[in-house]
């Protein structure tokens, strides 16, 4: 089963009277369009800064937050740590937010980021200390044509189960293996493909499941960011409650 979201049928959000745009595959509950979150996936935002421009301290409490950063360089600053820190393309950030944290981020002009957050179980995770820890983009492992960024025994300090992040760059037909318990997410970063003869281009998002070879036919270089996440975890996320 294929799922198909363009950018028109994404959440579309701004901040500071449009200096930062979003599109939201997974959008919040309450936001029409999208996707609604599924998985231990709870939100996934698309971000673009037009000029130099901070989003002003904020809290958060229970979710496990990853800033992937795309393109150009932004600056965090949280409660924890008390100091602005600079991360640069490949660059990845999570917050563990446990008990509840603020954080503040000032994207500069024509950075791009992923803003994705992660249900860990929130029944235990809101009783935790929050945590902050950042990962450069040198530390990932690039396997042939595939960037992992969180895999088996690698990757990120998250609690959420059974999560594969990876990167794809592709200039020919390739196939994406997958459990048929997992659910696989696809973010088109950039390019033309087709899958399952559907075609997919940029800023579209894919929800696949219930296959276990995913067949890409590439029509021009494409770039593409994917996580693999469990169809039913084996605790009640926030969406069950």
């Amino acid at each position: 089963m294929i799922e198909i979201f363009n950018k028109k049928q994404q959440v579309y959000g701004e901040f500071n009277n449009g200096e930062i745009v979003e599109n939201k595959p997974i959008g919040f509950p309450h936001e029409k369009g999208g996707v609604k979150a599924y998985s231990n996936i709870f939100y996934w935002a698309h971000a673009v800064a037009k000029i130099n421009s901070t989003i002003g301290l904020h809290p958060h409490k229970g979710f496990e937050i990853m800033s992937y950063v795309i393109n150009g360089s932004i600056r965090h600053y949280d409660t924890l740590m008390k100091k602005w820190i600079t991360l640069k393309k490949g660059d990845v950030q999570i917050i563990q937010s446990g008990s509840g944290i603020s954080h503040s981020e000032a994207i500069d002009k024509d950075a791009s980021i992923f803003q994705i957050w992660f249900d860990p179980n929130l029944e235990k995770s809101v009783i935790q200390k929050p945590k902050y820890k950042d990962y450069p983009a040198k530390k990932f492992k690039i396997d042939g044509l595939e960037k992992v960024i969180h895999g088996i025994n690698f990757g990120l300090q998250i609690n959420a189960e059974k999560i594969k992040i990876f990167e794809l760059n592709l200039d020919e037909n390739h196939v994406i293996k997958n459990e048929l318990d997992q659910i696989l997410s696809i973010y088109v970063l950039s390019g033309e493909l087709l899958i399952y003869e559907k075609t997919i281009k940029q800023n579209d998002f894919i929800k696949i499941k219930n296959e276990k070879k995913v067949q890409l036919k590439i029509i021009t270089k494409s770039k593409l960011f994917c996580i693999s996440s469990p169809k039913k975890p084996s605790y009640k996320t926030y969406i069950n409650f």
